[in-house]
């Protein structure tokens, strides 16, 4: 690696300062013939970063990882965590790097970190690298994701690397470049609890309050204060991605931000016909991570940062674990109030409908979408135009008619506001079978069908003329048993 004294970018390391036994220093492997394939523009601004500049070969070597200012001290972060309900107490950033820490325009912290940049000391057997076609699904939704309002790590930049990747088949390699309030997890939190070093989660709580929530290092028990935070912006995080029929696909507790944000877009999709039952990921045989299961698997996973958090919480385990307990608490009531007032949204309800009548209303729907197999997003934004009178295109998804007229007479009764529900019912998602169409020509070569697709997600709520495939439900040979896979 070589410094690149020309790159108006400084980069700190208070993570690996901070927290030195969670960081391993550690270098990106070379890029033998690195190509830009997707450059995020609006965000590189946010990072006061220049977009020609990253084109250059200095840049390409900084969105790579080999080519870093000077000062920058890259390593790989560890971490612990359960995966599909096992704890694994030696994982870690197996094909990723933290570059190190930035400000934005704004004044914000933000990590810049890679993926696929070669293996490292938690590779697990893994080649620490990644395939062309991943790294641009998590570009496209995360992109999907910002646009959409809900929090989330995003992609700056994806860097074809001149390098062939093995899996089933030979695949192009390539790196992503994203940018996060920070990668702090609720495996960081389980790593430094397995050790036994009070000290250690003591400091990295301390981190996360002043990175995330500085004002809570004065109330009166901060780390308490840290949790309730993040119980909060994990119950509102769900919620956002339940009212958009968005599925993680594996909801590990290294997957879980200390932030709120959305991270590590694997085999993730955006639910089509909706069903709570609802799975994608080719390695989730039990349906853990279903759709519908969200909310309960997050609740699940905070309860593994509570046990990680409980002697910053009180002297006597008992009392600590009635305190976390009490907050643990808090995040069904606090979902079902931000699940309640999406939905309510989503129907254009005014305010003055009464949640007696609110909840029947969504509940009947629901039940109602599920048996008819109904496209969710599709059925949402059609609803808007049933509240401007037009009833029909939301009429002709359902099977049956006379339950939904009935749902239908009672709702139009409450009001609904049509153009209210425009703003929150999205026209275009990452649809499943242009995402895969997307990324297969992206492969090949041809990104003209992704920078369209990308074009379409960043624009959500804006219905334009010749975007109609992007609107349209996948065709009836896309598949009912569509798989997403992880990449790794």
């Amino acid at each position: 690696m070589r410094s690149a004294p020309d790159l108006t970018i400084a980069l700190d390391d208070r993570f690996a300062r901070t927290v030195p036994e969670l960081a391993v220093p550690w270098q990106a492997v070379p890029a033998p013939a690195p190509n830009l394939l997707a450059l995020n523009e609006p965000l590189a601004a946010e990072l006061g970063l220049a977009g020609d500049a990253l084109r250059t070969a200095d840049g390409l070597g900084l969105l790579t990882g080999t080519v870093l200012p000077p000062g920058a001290h890259p390593v790989a972060q560890a971490y612990a965590g359960h995966q599909f309900g096992g704890f694994n107490p030696g994982l870690g950033d197996g094909r990723a790097l933290l570059l190190g820490e930035l400000v934005d325009r704004d004044g914000r912290v933000r990590d810049l970190h890679l993926k696929g940049s070669g293996r490292t000391p938690f590779a697990r057997g893994g080649d620490g690298l990644a395939a062309v076609g991943p790294m641009l699904r998590e570009y496209v939704v995360s992109e999907a994701m910002h646009a959409l309002g809900i929090p989330t790590t995003r992609a700056l930049a994806v860097v074809a690397t001149g390098r062939d990747v093995h899996r089933e088949t030979v695949l192009p390699g390539a790196v992503l470049a994203r940018v996060a309030s920070s990668h702090l997890r609720v495996g960081s939190f389980q790593l430094a609890a397995s050790k036994g070093d009070v000290a250690l989660t003591r400091r990295l709580a301390d981190l996360a309050i002043d990175r995330h929530h500085p004002a809570l290092a004065a109330a009166d028990a901060p780390y308490l204060a840290l949790f309730d935070a993040v119980v909060a912006a994990q119950a509102q995080l769900v919620a956002r991605w339940m009212l958009v029929g968005f599925v993680h696909g594996v909801l590990n507790t290294d997957n879980v931000t200390i932030s709120g944000e959305t991270i590590d877009y694997g085999p993730c999709a955006f639910m089509e016909a909706y069903d709570p039952a609802t799975v994608y990921s080719s390695i989730d045989e039990g349906g853990r991570y279903a759709y519908g299961n969200q909310p309960g698997i997050t609740q699940w996973n905070l309860a593994r940062l509570a046990e990680a958090l409980l002697p910053l919480l009180a002297d006597d385990q008992d009392r600590a674990v009635e305190i976390a307990t009490a907050s643990l608490s808090g995040f069904g009531r606090q979902y079902n109030a931000a699940w309640s007032s999406g939905m309510r949204a989503k129907l254009g309800l005014p305010a003055d409908v009464d949640d007696a009548v609110a909840a029947p209303l969504v509940d009947d729907l629901l039940v109602l979408m599920q048996a008819g197999h109904v496209d969710l997003t599709t059925f949402f934004r059609a609803l808007g135009r049933a509240a401007r009178g037009d009833t029909e295109p939301a009429r002709s998804l359902v099977l049956d008619l006379a339950g939904f007229d009935a749902w239908t007479d009672r709702w139009l009764a409450t009001g609904p506001d049509g153009d209210a529900m425009d703003r929150v019912n999205p026209v275009y998602v990452p649809r499943n079978h242009l995402v895969e169409e997307a990324l297969a020509a992206a492969t090949g070569g041809d990104l003209v069908p992704l920078e369209r697709l990308v074009d379409a997600v960043r624009s959500p709520y804006d219905e334009r003329a010749g975007l109609e495939a992007y609107a349209a439900p996948a065709p009836a040979d896309f598949g009912a048993a569509y798989q997403t896979f992880c990449g790794t």
